[in-house]
């Protein structure tokens, strides 16, 4: 026998053992009926490559019919509970922080940040999500981000061209608009270059979370680094700032520094890292959406129409 044969056997060999003791395992723990899939890997690769595809619903549906409406499955490096049951949803959102922790698979995790918000607990959360919540009352929404959304949207409309694509022209005017909120900058080449970067990290997220193994997350890694340099000669120069004339920026950045908990860099850069994850795929998704259905809907959009104009008047 070969030593190439050989080393193909016992390869064969170990990953056989692996999946017998992770079944044996996972069977201990009374976890939901399912597959595991292939050691590390799990089912990832089936569940990337039906979210690429026109059609995404069959890796559900396979496994729903097969397994019921609670399954496990393994996807991103973690052990996963799906579940379509209603009831059970409600349940878990109901009581998280209590029988439950919110957290993310480790591809998702390692960029956000140790310190991300999505990834704090307690206390700090509690303290992080007060702050982030008081840029939404209705001042700031009416003489700021009202403001600025009209504006960023015609300067993005003012650079269409006859052909675009709406989805992604919706990622950039959302981008724009949370990098303003959050540092008071206005749309340049420095922006542009950091919208590159994170649109690789947000790549990064729903992939293996194994660097040797997947080259898009070696570049979500590397993206993540530049992404968390730039936010942090922002954040050294408004410290400078703040300490020397004592003004103070209305923005998110400027709140950080100035809420007397003494944050390091490192806790500010996450959590604006955090904030841009936070609202990027949702709102543009939201935004896109709205345009399809309104286009697709002519006596909504002659409503919204008059209803918008009802309300300048009143203002």
């Amino acid at each position: 026998m070969s030593s190439f044969t050989s080393l193909l056997f016992s390869c064969a060999a170990i990953a056989a053992f692996l999946i017998l003791l992770r079944r044996w395992r996972y069977r201990r723990l009374r976890l939901p009926p399912g597959s595991l899939g292939l050691p590390f890997i799990g089912e990832t690769l089936q569940l990337i490559s039906a979210y690429k595809s026109d059609n995404p619903e069959p890796f559900m549906d396979r496994r729903l019919n097969r397994y019921g409406l609670v399954f496990t499955t393994h996807v991103f490096g973690e052990p996963t509970v799906f579940s379509a049951e209603p009831e059970m949803n409600r349940f878990v959102l109901a009581n998280e922080g209590k029988l439950f922790e919110c957290s993310y698979p480790g591809s998702i995790s390692n960029l956000l940040g140790k310190h991300s918000l999505l990834l704090m607990k307690g206390n700090l959360h509690k303290k992080m999500h007060s702050l982030t919540m008081s840029f939404a009352n209705s001042w700031i929404i009416k003489d700021h981000l009202l403001v600025d959304v009209d504006r960023l949207i015609r300067l993005n409309l003012d650079s269409w061209s006859d052909r675009v694509l709406l989805m992604e022209e919706a990622k950039k005017i959302t981008f724009e608009l949370t990098v303003k909120q959050l540092m008071s900058f206005d749309p340049d080449e420095w922006t542009e270059n950091l919208r590159k970067e994170y649109v690789l990290v947000i790549e990064g997220f729903f992939t293996l979370p194994f660097p040797l193994f997947s080259p898009t997350y070696r570049r979500a890694i590397k993206a993540r680094t530049k992404v968390a340099e730039a936010l942090t000669l922002v954040v050294r120069e408004r410290r400078k700032g703040s300490e020397s004339d004592g003004n103070r920026k209305k923005d998110m950045l400027g709140a950080l520094l100035a809420s007397g908990e003494q944050f390091s860099d490192e806790e500010i850069v996450d959590f604006m890292l955090a904030l841009l994850v936070a609202g990027y795929e949702t709102t543009s998704t939201i935004m896109t959406l709205a345009v399809k259905f309104l286009t697709e809907t002519p006596l909504a959009l002659a409503q919204l129409k008059v209803c918008n104009i009802f309300t300048c008047y009143r203002r």
